[in-house]
């Protein structure tokens, strides 16, 4: 199932610039899997590396509150 995800235009250039003759969904695919330092370092790497301490957890509920007023906004 196809997903849409949205990222900064600066961003947008770089993998469009990369991907070659490849989808953006293998490009991604393989940086998030690469162990290579070129090819994003193994962005699986870093998922779970920030601790869920308290100041985490008040940052992540004021961005929450701020995240609905968006959405209500923008929807």
């Amino acid at each position: 199932m196809a997903k849409t995800i949205m990222i900064a235009n600066d961003v947008y250039e770089e993998l469009k610039n990369i991907k070659m003759n490849r989808s953006f969904s293998e490009l991604i695919r393989e940086m998030v899997t690469s162990k290579d330092s070129k090819k994003g370092s193994g962005l699986k790497e870093c998922i779970g590396i920030i601790k869920e301490d308290k100041e985490w957890k008040k940052n992540k509920k004021e961005l929450d509150k701020e995240w609905k007023k968006w959405t209500k906004k923008y929807v």
